[in-house]
């Protein structure tokens, strides 16, 4: 996908860059896979549980099928359309049974083509089946970590997993982040790699895009008073005096949070770092 370059007609303009969106074929989304979506505001029960979010435009959620659990029953690629709810497409499936769902979109997946998830598909992009039929070095998305449960891994705009072998009941995947991990060889993914991979050159161009988004402006520690962020205060201006941390304390720059029991260590063969 190409990414537009504005003129600088204007301030918001000068350095805004969008996507052309020349893959997508359908701007009306399917009602019995949408739904109403209440707006959180980053709260949880009453209390902001995630920082600097609220408002943002009115979005309806689309229903997208992570498990991929028709297995055996052909579809047809219908549509791929935008979901504001995620930097990746989602295309609209028709299967032969008369069901419609919708899929994240796979790079390269044409409007007509047909696609299936079962044990003996096809190698082809689109197609799901378990990790143990997936030929080794290619590229995977979606990807289950706990059999039926639903896809988990490699889900936004652009990235993909390679399958680097079989050991014993488990699979050998090499994730994006350059972590490589153990999981079941029975755990399904799908072949390819998410599309839109352009979405990381969006450039928003002003402030009031992002707000669009529901993302709400960031104060420094550094300009606040001792009782809201331990960088508050001083007589003049300051770099904060000590080493960076959040307003409760904690570390923000090589401090490991991760817990140091974590039952999942004995599925990770190398750290993202």
């Amino acid at each position: 996908m190409a990414v537009k370059v504005y003129n600088p007609t204007s301030n918001g303009q000068r350095n805004r860059q969008s996507l052309t969106f020349e893959e997508l074929t359908g701007h009306e989304r399917t009602k019995s896979l949408t739904k109403g979506k209440s707006e959180s505001a980053g709260r949880s029960n009453g209390r902001i549980s995630v920082r600097r979010r609220g408002a943002g435009h009115k979005k309806s959620y689309r229903t997208i099928d992570f498990k991929r659990n028709k297995i055996g029953i052909p579809g047809k690629v219908v549509s791929v359309e935008y979901d504001p709810n995620r930097s990746a497409f989602i295309s609209l499936i028709n299967y032969v049974d008369g069901e419609k769902r919708y899929i994240i979109w796979p790079k390269g997946l044409k409007v007509g083509s047909e696609i299936i998830a079962s044990e003996d598909a096809p190698i082809e992009v689109g197609n799901a089946l378990p990790l143990e039929k997936i030929p080794a070095g290619r590229n995977i998305h979606c990807i289950e970590l706990h059999r039926g449960k639903g896809a988990q891994l490699c889900r936004t705009a652009g990235v993909g997993a390679t399958l680097a072998g079989i050991d014993g009941d488990y699979a050998i995947v090499k994730l994006p982040s350059g972590e490589t991990r153990y999981v079941h060889k029975k755990c399904y993914a799908t072949l390819g790699e998410v599309g839109n991979e352009d979405h990381m050159n969006i450039k928003l161009g002003k402030a009031g895009r992002n707000r669009w988004l529901g993302n709400r402006p960031k104060v420094r520690g550094v300009v606040m008073n001792p009782v809201d962020h331990p960088h508050g205060g001083g007589e003049g201006r300051t770099s904060g005096g000590r080493h960076p941390v959040t307003p409760w304390g904690q570390p923000t720059r090589g401090y490991k949070t991760r817990k140091k029991k974590n039952n999942t260590d004995q599925f990770i063969i190398k750290r993202r770092k």
